[in-house]
């Protein structure tokens, strides 16, 4: 289905919870975030049926986030029913790589086709510090069982953020070398924790500049499911580099997608306030057809465009909408 400006609308993005086992400190706070009641949370089965709801719009492609998507018990069966979904082609996990070792394969075998894992730092303890207290060593050996389960292409999303990692920009383009890995740069987005935050902003220009400087790069074929981000190479490197600028390079001309809070509320937009429920219609027995046109609605209330360069604050935090 195509929303009111001509973009066909193919992808969810749903929350299948909003906790999560760390504490970036761009995320959220130290003492963490007031979390939903176990009732207020969508169970598997209503997540499922709601996607079912959806493919009858014209959604494609799932992509299950959180909090922190790991920690949601019986996730493998959710994907595993997903997949089995007539209209679902693509299911893929955005994830801080925690509880990816042991978890990698059973998803890959459940249908998970790839996955996205949050590191912004190669350092221990930076990692230790803005995660406030994870481990970059269960990290990496998240990495390397999805790499070993085929969940590939594996993407790194890495926020830049000046005073903590910009000097570790050309470390991150070095691994793209020697890894068959694929390093997406995103800019730092002022919402909830981050807003106001002790890191500061850094442009795509600038961390392009800083590349270019030392690597040459190459442009190659956007990777399957890269969504705004345009791909690059450092010359004789095995992996990719991604840039995902929402604030220096508007794509919202490009987006595809609609969000599902865990809550049960649909967004159309990451940074507008407007949801549409469909949990309360769904507990009441709403049909597929029914809940279709939930979908629909959220589909029609789809803005041109955000609004983060006015300066426009948002109520709930990333943790709590599913990013």
């Amino acid at each position: 289905m195509e929303d009111a400006f001509g973009r066909r609308i193919t992808y969810l993005r749903i929350s299948v919870t909003d906790r999560c086992n760390l504490r970036c400190r761009y995320c959220m706070p130290e003492e963490g975030v007031r979390l939903k009641s176990h009732e207020d949370i969508l169970r598997l089965e209503e997540i499922v049926r709601l996607v079912q709801a959806a493919v009858q719009v014209g959604i494609k492609k799932i992509r299950l986030t959180g909090g922190e998507p790991l920690i949601r018990k019986n996730l493998v069966s959710l994907v595993r029913q997903l997949s089995s979904l007539p209209g679902v082609e693509e299911i893929c996990l955005t994830t801080n790589g925690q509880l990816l070792e042991r978890l990698a394969l059973p998803l890959k075998e459940a249908g998970l086709k790839r996955v996205n894992i949050s590191l912004d730092t190669l350092q221990p303890d930076r990692y230790s510090f803005i995660t406030r207290g994870g481990s970059i060593e269960a990290v990496w050996r998240g990495i390397r069982a999805a790499l070993e389960a085929d969940l590939v292409p594996v993407k790194l999303n890495v926020v830049v953020m000046r005073g903590f990692n910009e000097d570790e920009i050309l470390d991150f383009a070095s691994l793209t070398l020697r890894e068959p890995l694929h390093v997406r740069f995103i800019e730092l987005m002022p919402i909830g924790a981050a807003d106001g935050a002790d890191f500061g902003y850094i442009s795509l220009q600038e961390v392009w500049e800083r590349l270019a400087s030392k690597f040459k790069l190459e442009r190659v074929q956007d990777l399957p499911g890269n969504g705004p981000a345009r791909s690059f190479r450092v010359a004789g490197g095995v992996g990719s580099l991604g840039f995902i600028g929402a604030i220096s390079e508007h794509f919202c001309n490009r987006c595809n997608r609609l969000r599902l809070t865990a809550d049960g509320k649909l967004r159309p937009c990451l940074y507008w306030q407007v949801e549409v429920d469909v949990k309360t219609p769904l507990r009441a027995g709403a049909s597929i057809v029914e809940l279709a046109g939930l979908f629909r609605q959220a589909i029609r209330l789809k803005p041109r465009g955000h609004r983060l360069e006015a300066g426009w604050s948002q109520e709930r935090l990333m943790c709590q909408i599913g990013g």
